[in-house]
């Protein structure tokens, strides 16, 4: 966990270091006077750790940094809690800095001026403010995953119970929202940060497993990456390959919530493997199965078949002359930079804001949830859709034609009616799974054909039993 900043001049000097070493041209006069702003509007406010309260968005303008967005959305994160915590109006950040950083300045702000009964309540308008915000400007929401980071990040200062509190929102809401948009590196910190306050002990014996031959499996992915290299050497191949052993939150995942043993995890230990071209990848598939036995049913082509976060990436588990099992990750570098930071991968890689319309498919869920969400009266359900809507686990079907559709987990012949068309569902009769006749509560699977059959009879539609 990172150390926090409690002084500002320390964490003015961090930004401005951060700045320095990173290879965008930002507007550093603007930055300045965002700085200057932040630290008097902030003025006499402190943290619970007793630290300088500017302190905090300066953080998380770092960490917008290190994820290379634009300038606008770095001093947006400087100024993001000015209007919610002190006397500095909206007007004012859009006079000043312009109407972009105050859109994104708003986007993020809480609300805090409506009356709510429960904190459940407050939760799901903040949530649906910031999608709605988010659907104007993508921006909105990585700028609330940096400022979410950061406060999880230090933590020290709250209660016990709070601590349990913004642990199971940060799982529930911020840390599906980072996958959705496919910025891993926020995702894990996010999670990882949660399990360990949420169930201490089960990580605890997840560290004493792991630490037990540490110097073993050390020295087991240093033997395979080294085999890896000479073997790839040998076809003319100069990939970059790297070992890594599975993270905390991925084992209590398989263990905890799958109720599987230490030992049943066959990917506590994965190589990746990064080429220049799509070829290379195949190529390279081709050789780690030549080099060890694969495991059956464990090869994944996310290539050909990207996840709904635009992950791209070959996997495949095979077995070790040790009887080891190891997964290998193939992918080249654009789809690792994509990987890596998702959506945020757009700024960093010199896309640019300017390519907005390149985008648009990227957050169409989005829209799509908030117009599902519009009629809803009961703010709770948006949180209960959140969890089910961003949900990590997807899974990927056909069309006849071929065309292939992103579905969460656990989704019926039915959601994927309606996810072809409105009009499909409210005119479906019934659906055929590789040319078998299913039930409509029929739940799909990843590589399935799936057909809808439809009826234009004035009688025939939506059930209410469907629900």
């Amino acid at each position: 966990m990172a150390q926090e900043i409690k002084y500002k001049e320390d964490a003015i000097a961090a930004l401005r270091e951060a700045i320095g070493e990173n290879e965008k041209n930002y507007d550093t006069a603007m930055i300045d006077r965002a700085i200057t702003l932040a630290c008097e509007a902030h003025s006499g406010q402190y943290r619970y750790s007793g630290g300088d309260y500017v302190c905090h968005p300066l953080q998380v303008a770092c960490i917008l940094i290190e994820l290379g967005m634009d300038n606008e959305a770095v001093v947006a994160a400087i100024l993001h809690d000015v209007v919610e915590d002190t006397s500095v109006e909206l007007t004012d950040i859009r006079q000043q800095f312009g109407d972009d950083v105050a859109l994104l300045v708003d986007g993020v702000t809480k609300i805090t001026q409506m009356p709510f009964s429960t904190k459940e309540e407050q939760q799901a308008e903040n949530v649906r403010k910031m999608l709605m915000a988010m659907s104007q400007d993508i921006r909105v929401i990585i700028i609330k995953l940096a400022d979410r980071l950061h406060n999880m990040r230090t933590n020290s200062g709250w209660d016990p119970q709070k601590r349990r509190d913004k642990a199971k929102e940060t799982l529930d809401i911020y840390a599906p929202i980072a996958h959705r948009l496919g910025i891993r590196a926020i995702k894990d910190e996010l999670e990882d940060i949660s399990i360990r306050l949420l169930d201490p002990m089960a990580c605890q014996e997840i560290e004493e497993s792991l630490d037990m031959h540490s110097d073993d499996r050390t020295a087991f992915l240093a033997d395979i990456q080294q085999r890896l290299q000479e073997r790839m050497q040998e076809y003319g191949l100069k990939p970059y390959i790297s070992g890594r052993i599975k993270s905390i939150t991925g084992i209590y995942r398989k263990m905890y919530m799958q109720g599987r043993s230490f030992d049943e995890i066959y990917d506590i230990y994965a190589i990746r493997v990064i080429v220049d071209t799509v070829n290379d990848c195949y190529n390279v598939l081709g050789i780690v199965h030549d080099m060890f036995r694969p495991l059956p049913n464990r090869f994944k082509d996310y290539i050909s078949t990207p996840k709904s976060n635009m992950y791209q990436s070959l996997h495949t588990t095979v077995i070790s002359q040790e009887k080891i099992p190891f997964e290998v990750q193939i992918r080249t570098w654009e789809m690792h930079h994509t990987a890596e930071y998702g959506i945020a991968a757009h700024w960093k890689y010199k896309l640019g804001i300017q390519k907005k319309d390149r985008l648009e498919d990227k957050v169409a869920w989005v829209r799509r949830f908030i117009e599902n969400q519009q009629d809803v009266d009961d703010a709770e359900d948006i949180v209960r859709s959140i969890k089910t809507d961003l949900s990590s686990d997807d899974v990927f079907v056909f069309t006849p034609r071929g065309k292939v559709v992103n579905l969460p987990s656990g989704s019926t012949v039915i959601d994927f009616a309606y996810a072809i068309h409105s009009e499909v569902g409210n005119k479906m009769v019934g659906a055929k799974v590789d040319g078998r006749i299913v039930s409509i509560d029929y739940q799909v699977k990843t590589g399935e054909i799936v057909e809808i059959l439809t009826s234009s009879a004035s009688n025939r539609g939506p059930s209410r039993d469907w629900l």
